[in-house]
């Protein structure tokens, strides 16, 4: 959520930083809106002193054994005018508040403005891509004779969209699951198992509602009005919803592995085919709550530690600076980081950490308190560490061998129980 009284001193910048996200952004009704409200609150107010205005006079009159009638009926004309104009007021306000609640968070200064992902800018790689002197296969294909999951059965089971990882593959994605946690947890980051169901409110904190409403799964319970988690990032801002830390609390870094649902699977295109696009995958997450000045190192940790995971698989990736029309909805800053999947001959996305500043916490009234001072509005930061659908295919394609076989990195031979490669089932 952004702060109304930043609007209305900044709104031709504001405005701008805004539609370089999303150009059918336009600030002049909101700010009517905001304006009807403030002069119906001066009129609320006025109304509100002149009834006790006359009710002292009544008192007095009552004291004095004079006629009090006329000005009862003032006060009682008074409060009628005050219950419906406070009744307009709310009615007004609710409806600003749904306003802001549309407009994401304003990208940092110095990000380049535009709305085509092509326009990312390259800061980093790391590696090569391989060469490979025989016919590569994608990971569909090594899938064919490796049996590691079963698109068909997980169809059956819950209609397209969905899969089933079973023996060495379930084995292999619980290895990266497990790696990745370790990792997180010697980076300082504290372990949390989250509930995959939060309320409405929780989601709303986040920035995922109402806007994106369409986009995660609901149950269909009126005595459960709860949503399925598109990111274990909605649960862990929503651990400390409308509380107060203390200064020297922050930062608080926390890690989950939960699986994550996003409707939107279902726009996959013909090179996104297998585990690229699912409406359930596995994710390790990376959150923090920080104070301002905490919170540009706190993202570069988060971006180190997703970095670390790659570097030890060996696996070549390449980190982007997100533009402001592809940063997410919430986030004012993001690093994408892009492993290379030769099978689709390009880039994809594992780990995307962003920069929230103080948006999610705003929403959801989440804030620290320096000794006697007013309390403050945190900032919060998240970041993938990493999602496993991906990085699957990324091991599969990128370690695959020409007999089909596909070489595991050295870092999961131990959470492998020592198998160090994947055999297919006979010849090709």
């Amino acid at each position: 959520m952004l702060d109304i009284k930043l609007l209305r001193s900044e709104k031709e910048l504001v405005e701008k930083k805004l539609q370089s996200k999303d150009p059918s952004i336009d600030l002049a009704p909101v700010l009517s809106l905001d304006e009807k409200i403030r002069t119906l609150k001066v009129k609320s107010e006025q109304l509100k002193a002149e009834r006790n205005h006359h009710s002292k006079q009544i008192g007095e009159y009552k004291r004095t054994k004079q006629d009090a009638s006329t000005a009862m009926q003032e006060v009682a004309r008074i409060g009628d005018e005050i219950t419906t104009l406070d009744a307009t007021l709310a009615s007004l306000e609710s409806e600003l508040a749904d306003r802001l609640s549309h407009l994401p968070n304003l990208p940092e200064d110095g990000i380049r403005s535009s709305l085509d992902p092509k326009d990312n800018v390259c800061i980093k790689t790391f590696g090569e891509k391989p060469v490979f002197p025989f016919p590569l296969k994608n990971h569909v294909e090594l899938n064919d004779r490796l049996h590691l999951f079963d698109f068909k059965r997980g169809a059956k089971v819950a209609g397209s969209g969905w899969s089933v990882y079973r023996g060495l593959g379930a084995q292999l994605e619980w290895a990266l699951l497990q790696f990745m946690i370790d990792v997180q947890i010697e980076n300082g980051f504290e372990l949390i198992l989250p509930p995959l169901l939060v309320r409405p409110e929780i989601l709303y904190g986040s920035g995922q509602l109402p806007k994106f409403e369409k986009q995660v799964f609901k149950l269909d319970d009126p005595d459960y009005p709860l949503f399925l988690i598109p990111t274990s990032e909605v649960a862990l801002n929503g651990l400390y919803f409308d509380e107060i830390f203390r200064e020297e609390e922050l930062p608080k870094k926390f890690t989950a592995y939960t699986p994550c649902f996003r409707r939107e699977a279902g726009a996959a295109g013909a090179q996104e085919r297998g585990l690229i696009r699912m409406h359930q995958f596995n994710k390790v997450e990376m959150f923090a709550f920080t104070t301002p000045m905490q919170s540009n190192d706190i993202f570069q940790e988060m971006l180190e530690s997703a970095e670390q995971i790659l570097q030890a698989l060996h696996i070549h990736y390449r980190s982007m600076l997100l533009v402001t029309g592809d940063m997410s909805f919430a986030a004012a800053k993001t690093i994408d980081l892009e492993v290379w999947l030769p099978g689709q001959n390009g880039y994809k996305e594992v780990s995307s950490v962003s920069h929230c500043t103080d948006y999610q916490a705003r929403r959801s009234k989440i804030r620290y308190k320096h000794k006697d001072d007013k309390p403050e509005f945190v900032h919060t930061l998240n970041g993938s560490g990493l999602a496993t659908s991906r990085l699957m295919v990324a091991l599969l394609e990128n370690n695959q061998r020409e007999d089909g076989s596909v070489a595991l990195p050295l870092v999961l031979h131990k959470y492998m129980n020592g198998i160090k490669e994947l055999v297919p089932d006979g010849p090709l």
